[in-house]
């Protein structure tokens, strides 16, 4: 019997390791036994640093929003905790660009901050499109409130028109489904369950 030889697929194994290597300094690029040591410390490091990469942006953005506020005689986090009282919802990678890229808008921005710290808004945000109203009150006329209740009605008669059909569902669901009515089901049969459901 002929004597099996593992070169070829060594010889791919070792080409693999050391193409992914290309570039590295030194022996870490030429030797197998260097080279492969070097790309699981790679793979790590990478792996790591994707999410370490996100912290970092969020620094950078939080730096750049703190200049901003410095600007406008107003700390980070007095700012911040002003837009979450106005009930102001931006992220703060959109607060860092607006800071760069529009001071004027910033600044607006910090006077809504401001006011919402004293207590002069109220978290009552409308979005229609690209415009925020913040802290004004949508008012309605008479056609949409009675359209409101109509709608409301016709969700009322088709909730109570829908019967659930508990024989075709598993237990798992009927106990799902207990669970959100508040009836405690732990070591009934699936009848029982159904019967507990349906009173």
């Amino acid at each position: 019997m002929a004597r099996v030889r593992n070169g070829a697929v060594t010889k791919a194994r070792h080409k693999k390791v050391l193409k992914e290597a290309k570039g590295y300094f030194g022996s870490k690029h030429r030797l197998y036994k260097t080279a492969k040591e070097q790309l699981m410390h790679s793979g790590q490091y990478a792996f790591r640093d994707r999410r370490q990469k996100k912290r970092d942006f969020r620094k950078l953005w939080i730096t750049r929003i703190n200049a901003a506020c410095r600007l406008n005689d107003i700390s980070y986090s007095r700012f911040i905790e002003g837009l979450n009282k106005a009930g102001v919802e931006v992220n703060r990678k959109m607060l860092s660009e607006i800071a760069i890229n529009d001071p004027k808008a910033f600044a607006e921005l910090v006077k809504v901050a401001k006011d919402g710290k004293a207590g002069k808004i109220k978290p009552a945000t409308e979005v229609t499109g690209n415009e925020v109203t913040i802290g004004a009150k949508k008012t309605t006329t008479k056609k949409e409130t009675a359209k409101k209740e109509d709608k409301k009605e016709t969700k009322k008669v088709e909730k109570k028109e829908e019967k659930v059909d508990y024989s075709k569902m598993t237990v798992a669901e009927l106990k799902e489904v207990a669970a959100k009515k508040k009836i405690s089901v732990t070591g009934l049969k699936k009848a029982e369950i159904i019967e507990a459901l349906e009173k």
